[in-house]
């Protein structure tokens, strides 16, 4: 897991009053990608994050993910970084969820590499993102990070190949969108306006 687009997302619920239940594969404090705290990975809210103890004991205790049920939850929000790809995507722990908050009328949202979990999950029996606007990291900027040869698969070109609308803005740009209950954010710099446009869907459906 990326640090710093868990931090993110994980302020701007928690600021707007969300109750959060933080969970991951295995449950207890989740594996972080040691290049969190390079330098040049810092940012506002990860500076935040290291400071509030709240934060850090929430991350150190997650839930394990096949104890998330969506009739227990109105959403669910997946952080990126490049464990996802390997595990999350090919998991059926995490599939089902993804499938059965979907199903029952609830939006859900990934971000970064995490839109490529979607790569299983499907919805009326074709790929829940065949035929909707959707983002993730692109392969420009896997290239320009050196590990297009390293993941399994390119995020980018697995949504094209599943039928998606795939959209993106310039690399590292923030970027994010919301295409009915699905929510889908570019790169890191998108986790907040990922969480942001996941409140508004949230709050419009409130409303209706």
């Amino acid at each position: 897991m990326s640090q710093p687009e868990f931090a993110a997302p994980y302020f701007v619920f928690r600021d707007a009053g969300v109750n959060l239940t933080l969970a991951s594969p295995k449950g207890g404090q989740p594996p972080i990608d040691p290049k969190s705290d390079l330098p040049e990975n810092q940012t506002p809210a990860m500076a935040r994050f290291k400071q509030d103890a709240t934060a850090q004991r929430a991350l150190a205790n997650t839930v394990k993910l096949a104890e998330v049920k969506a009739e227990g939850y109105d959403t669910v929000f997946y952080s990126g970084g490049h464990g996802p790809m390997w595990d999350l995507a090919e998991s059926p722990m995490s599939i089902a969820p993804l499938e059965s908050f979907y199903n029952s009328g609830k939006p859900i949202a990934l971000v970064c590499h995490a839109p490529g979990v979607l790569r299983h999950v499907t919805y009326k029996g074709a790929p829940l993102v065949k035929g909707k606007h959707v983002t993730g990291f692109t392969n420009g900027e896997k290239e320009e990070v050196k590990l297009t040869k390293v993941v399994p698969f390119l995020v980018e070109d697995e949504l094209l190949r599943l039928g998606a609308v795939f959209e993106k803005m310039a690399n590292w740009q923030p970027f994010s969108i919301t295409d009915g209950r699905l929510v889908t954010g570019q790169n890191p710099a998108s986790s907040t306006s990922a969480a942001q446009a996941l409140l508004k869907v949230m709050a419009a459906e409130k409303a209706a």
